[in-house]
């Protein structure tokens, strides 16, 4: 046994650990505190309770004996499993393998999950931090959202005690920064200088009480230090900003952590200019720091009424404002009338959990199969042992051991797998997830995980095989008839019934994809492109449309306040003529200059397009889209007036509703604004007789000419529209991925299952084929069983996907109805498969040679 001396030697070590534990605690509670004392950090529970049952174990059989008999019974014990593993090696092999799969699975999505749930949390005032939100009565509905007034944080500051401070954070701005002859486009956002003091964003340089006390000071991270300065330090060096001057940087950030939900690559003093008291411009976040002790109920009663205090306007006396705390931003903040309601993507956490758990049982239930199907082998052994005094507790233990030794070698063989992995999966999932190498809380949890696994595994057969009696296992009359329901067969169509789900979800999640993908926009987005517009280009901008429309490389263009893709702007309290007192419908605005409806391809029922070269009233003109005149009533809206923003606006023209922000949701009522309104977006129609990129090198060029600085990235519209389903496909895809980790650990039971079945009826199947049995009759006989479980796992599964799926869209107003297709197809992929999967055992016994089945007779 020289071949086991080295894995005998090491798993020794392992149980004199836990035999010194148990023998230096007296009692249950003194093992847990010395579990405790393992680690400053708490240690999960489950790890605790697996540690005490070691413990107590080890050092209950140490005091029934001597230590050296203890031991000559584990060493026999080890010897018993390393031979059962090699004298069966394909049923180790599909045993180690389903149990690796099914823990690196189970792995890679716990560390996904770990991940989620630990977003913001980072922040040393986590338990102070919240952000306000506003509630407010729309159409009878109760709607929410985080945007506020600028006026809020020096407020909030000013009249509620509780309150320790308050930061602002305004919507991001992309900039081009320069250093000498390197440029790159940088995205930040401005700040109030108290932001690095409520949020824990550590500094490598500066100081953070006062790195932006300076209204020229800029503080980057440190990936945007080293786009714009190389490998030289940072620190007091000037950066310039297209537009906006120069600024020195006042302090580097340490890169943000990828589970943060504010995103930027420079900090910088909010803009004096960008400040106004007016309490009806929604357009900024404000962050609240309480202080220690601080009543929250106080603060969010007088939250409540804040802006029905000081706002001037009727409209706010139905207007509340809360507080909203930073542990539930990333995964509870979906609100319906008002209230939480506990969804959100902590419901795509509880998902994947879920997964988890079924993907580890899953691989567990492989092991009992095959190991409750092997039992006969065993029989002998368990009634001879019990014959010479083995008790059925030690025979448990002995069972118990050998799972535990399996789910090691798998666990070892997992962790190579998800290291392996990690790269693509963080690929698919835009994460940076890794595996922490050098934490004790990781090594602590991936032995309690690999302990876990392997007593949930092997506690069904260690009890099975346990309980033989020996009197019948020695007559060979242990077996049990064979029973309609036996838990061997409860478990495979436990298994497939998991894998059918999975599938169902897979198709329904595609489909709605797909189903909103096809959706008309309401407009051309092929060959449309967009780019910010800056100072020079603003300036020269006449001349710059004049060359591009020379130079064949566009078809058209027009400025706009935002793209197409993006809804940057809402607003209510328009007035029009016959409008219902009551009537608070929030508009979305957009902005445009003339040519929009050709450059975009709009459809018009009714007027026309804005044109301020043949209209110069036109500056003030509105578009109205279809759901804006059923909100209105015009029975005919050209020439009719809407009074919004102190300024009278004329209707010049109705067009098709278009997609502006989510294809899943019903499109709402828009305002297409004269040039009044702003403009920040210029987009251009390609022309399609030339290739992409001549185009784009022609408008880059054009673009250079009248901003040399300016560094030119266009946007493709049909991209960005695509990255609106990217959640969804990312859903999709791990649903796939999942699926189909649980259909190939169930067809490695399957195909245990089916190698046994063929071994145990050898001799049935030579009597059959010498009395005339074919190949096919034979391959039925042996397939049919395995068959009919899959098939009730079909039917089981069915209602079930139906039900979760049912729900999961009721999130989108846009959807698909659920086709009975989808179950039967999904059935026959599952059949198909577990027919694949047995198939090649059955036809290979049907082709046996009868002689050699039968020579044992």
């Amino acid at each position: 046994m020289q071949r086991y001396w080295f894995a005998i030697t090491l798993v020794e070590y392992g149980v004199m650990f836990f035999d010194s534990i148990a023998t230096r605690c007296r009692n249950a509670q003194a093992i847990v505190m010395k579990a405790h004392r393992l680690h400053s950090a708490v240690l999960p529970i489950w790890l605790i309770v697996i540690i005490r049952y070691l413990g107590i174990l080890f050092g209950t059989f140490s005091k029934r004996g001597t230590n050296l008999k203890f031991w000559l019974m584990f060493k026999n014990y080890l010897k018993i499993a390393f031979r059962s593993l090699i004298r069966n090696k394909a049923f180790s092999v599909i045993n180690i393998t389903g149990l690796a799969i099914g823990m690196a699975g189970a792995v890679i999505i716990l560390l996904w999950i770990q991940n989620e749930l630990s977003y913001d949390q980072f922040h040393v005032n986590k338990d102070r931090i919240y952000e306000a939100w506003n509630r407010v009565s729309f159409d009878g509905k109760v709607m929410t959202w985080n945007a506020t007034p600028k006026v809020l944080a020096r407020t909030v500051e000013r009249d509620l005690p509780e309150v320790e401070q308050a930061t602002r954070v305004n919507w991001p701005n992309r900039w081009v920064f320069s250093v000498g002859d390197r440029e790159q486009f940088l995205e930040g956002v401005q700040v109030d200088p108290n932001f690095l003091k409520v949020f824990s964003f550590p500094l490598l340089e500066g100081n953070p009480e006062s790195a932006l006390n300076n209204m020229n000071s800029i503080v980057l991270t440190e990936k945007a230090a080293v786009k714009l300065f190389g490998k030289e330090e940072a620190v007091g060096k000037t950066v310039r900003i297209l537009n906006q001057g120069n600024f020195t940087v006042s302090g580097v950030l340490k890169n943000l952590p990828n589970n943060t939900s504010l995103d930027f690559e420079y900090l910088m003093q909010w803009r004096k200019a960008n400040d106004d008291a007016e309490w009806g411009n929604n357009n900024t976040h404000t962050f609240v720091l309480l202080k220690r002790n601080a009543s929250v109920a106080a603060v969010q009663a007088q939250m409540k009424t804040i802006k029905q205090r000081y706002g001037q306007d009727p409209g706010f006396n139905n207007w509340q404002m809360f507080l909203y705390p930073i542990s539930r931003w990333r995964l509870y903040s979906q609100f319906e009338d008002g209230k939480e309601t506990g969804g959100g993507r902590i419901t795509l956490v509880k998902l994947f959990g879920t997964i988890a758990v079924f993907i580890l049982l899953i691989a567990c239930i492989n092991f009992m199969n095959l190991s409750t199907a092997k039992s006969e082998q065993r029989a002998k052994e368990v009634g001879i042992r019990k014959i010479v005094g083995a008790q059925k507790k030690l025979l448990v233990v002995q069972f118990l051991g050998e799972s535990i030794l399996v789910a090691f070698i798998a666990g070892v063989i997992a962790i190579v797998i998800v290291n392996l992995c990690l790269p693509a999966f963080n690929q698919l999932t835009d994460k940076t997830l890794f595996i922490p190498w050098d934490s004790l809380d990781f090594w602590l949890s991936a032995v309690g995980f690999i302990l876990l696994t392997g007593v949930l595994a092997g506690s069904y057969p260690a009890f099975f095989l346990s309980s033989f009696r020996p009197a019948k296992v020695l007559k060979g009359a242990f077996k049990k008839a064979n029973a309609l329901v036996t838990p061997r067969k409860v478990l495979v169509v436990f298994q497939f019934t998991i894998a059918i789900i999975l599938i169902i979800c897979t198709v329904i999640v595609k489909e709605q994809i797909d189903y909103a993908k096809d959706r008309r926009t309401g407009y051309e987005k092929n060959s449309l492109i967009y780019c910010y517009l800056s100072e020079d280009i603003e300036k020269n901008y006449s001349s710059l449309k004049n060359d591009l429309m020379n130079s064949g490389a566009a078809l058209s263009l027009t400025r706009t306040s935002s793209p197409l893709t993006q809804d940057w702007n809402g607003q209510w309290g328009q007035k029009w003529e016959g409008k219902d007192p009551n009537d608070k419908t929030d508009f979305s605005i957009f902005v445009e200059d003339g040519g929009l409806g050709k450059t975009a391809g709009l459809r018009f029922v009714a007027g026309r397009d804005i044109d301020i070269a043949q209209y110069p009233a036109d500056s003030l003109a509105v578009i109205l889209n279809e759901s804006a005149l059923k909100v209105m009533k015009f029975n005919n809206p050209i020439g009719q007036i809407i009074e919004a923003s102190g300024l009278r606006w004329h209707v010049v023209g109705v067009i098709k509703d278009f997609i502006l922000s989510s294809p899943y949701q019903p499109v709402k009522p828009m305002l297409i604004d004269g040039p009044k309104g702003g403009l920040a977006v210029v987009h251009i129609k390609l022309n399609n007789k030339n290739t992409t990129s001549q185009n784009i090198k022609v408008v880059e060029s054009i673009f250079k000419k009248y901003s040399p600085e300016y560094l030119f990235v266009n946007n493709f519209v049909d991209e960005e529209y695509a990255a609106k389903f990217a959640d969804e496909v990312r859903t999709g895809t791990l649903a796939a991925l999942f699926a189909g980790l649980t259909i190939l650990i169930s067809c490695l039971g399957l195909f245990g299952l089916a190698t046994y079945m063929a071994e145990a009826r050898i001799k049935e199947i030579g009597v059959r084929k010498v009395l005339g049995g074919s190949a096919f009759n034979i391959s039925v006989l042996l397939s049919k069983d395995f068959l009919k479980l899959v098939i009730m796992s079909t039917i089981i599964a069915s209602p079930v996907a139906w039900s979760a799926m049912q729900k999961w869209l009721q999130d989108y107003n846009y959807r698909i109805t659920i086709s009975w297709m989808v179950f039967a197809a999904s059935g026959l992929v599952a059949i198909l498969i577990a027919l694949l999967t047995i198939s090649y055992q059955a036809i290979r016994a049907a082709n046996s040679d009868p002689v050699k089945c039968l020579r044992a007779e």
